[in-house]
């Protein structure tokens, strides 16, 4: 069950809805690397046998892949580059860990590896912080399959480090981008983009009276107070029902978020039919949860402040 829990099994089970397919998940031995050719073709020969067991559609099969399972991505994309429709890459490489070596021949490599894959439309994710997969492996790649006029993006997460998949797999466009793709009809046309991904939406500059129609007391389902949000200055702060106080942002004033804290995890505004703020919903990637603006005239005395 280890492969299960994080990444694209995580998001098929947070958003079931996004990812119409079958999905093969095979284990690498403890003892192995993703890059070992006995295990490669384990790999191959398990997707072999459940696309004929469950019918799989051979134009498209789509590969993927995190951390040693990038770099397993890769040498399967290298190995059979049209068995594959699109594939996706997160936080991997070619520059295995245990083979430093492989570093002194990179600019080598990287053209062997983009030539060998520039039919394959890629999508490459990477966090700019990564301290375990070093980012310049990607940088390097996207460099090399934009020469050899290859279909590649490579987006680069600001603020995040090794663990970039939850945030590539939770991206709706990410099932849509591979969809898209079929062996038959491959983009032929060159196509290379680079995007650096922000942590947080830029804040939107609210006046006093903006942050002040946000203030008051948020009621769970069952009338208890969940959140306080008050302001200070120019800033307007929640509180919890333990006394932890965070700082909220406003991305639109319809939705705030939390600039020191998840880039997942956004709140909606709901508001009557004179704008004036009559809940929140907290919404991440796995549940959402809505909080009851308390009105100041029905505001009880024994709540807490």
């Amino acid at each position: 069950m280890w492969q299960t829990q994080i990444g694209l099994p995580q998001a098929i089970r947070d958003h079931p809805e996004r990812w119409p397919f079958v999905v093969v998940m095979p284990q690498c031995a403890m003892d192995r690397y993703w890059t070992d050719k006995d295990m490669l073709a384990m790999a191959m020969a398990e997707l072999d046998q459940e696309t004929a067991e469950f019918h799989g559609d051979p134009a498209r099969t789509y590969l993927s892949g995190l951390s040693m399972g990038g770099y397993g991505s890769w040498e399967l994309a290298r190995m059979y580059p049209t068995r594959w429709a699109a594939v996706a890459i997160a936080a991997g490489g070619i520059f295995w860990s245990y083979a430093p070596e492989r570093w002194q021949q990179a600019p080598k490599l990287s053209a062997e590896y983009a030539q060998a894959v520039s039919r394959i439309p890629i999508w490459l994710f990477h966090g700019a912080e990564d301290n375990i997969v070093a980012p310049r492996q990607d940088e390097l790649l996207y460099a090399a399959l934009k020469s050899a006029s290859g279909h590649v993006r490579l987006w680069l997460y600001q603020g995040l480090k090794h663990d970039c998949w939850t945030r590539a797999y939770l991206d709706p466009e990410l099932p849509r981008w591979l969809l898209a793709h079929h062996v038959e009809t491959r983009a032929q046309t060159p196509f290379a983009e680079r995007v650096v991904v922000p942590l947080h939406p830029p804040a939107m500059k609210l006046t006093p009276a903006q942050l002040d129609s946000f203030v008051g007391d948020y009621v769970d389902k069952r009338g208890l107070v969940e959140v306080s949000l008050f302001r200070q200055g120019d800033v307007l702060y929640q509180k919890n029902h333990y006394g932890e106080i965070v700082e909220l942002a406003a991305e639109s004033l319809t939705t705030l978020f939390y600039p020191n804290g998840s880039s997942i995890t956004r709140i909606a505004v709901q508001r009557d039919s004179q704008s004036r703020v009559t809940g929140l919903i907290l919404r991440d990637d796995r549940h959402e949860e809505r909080w009851e603006r308390i009105k100041p005239a029905l505001r009880s005395h024994n709540q807490p402040e």
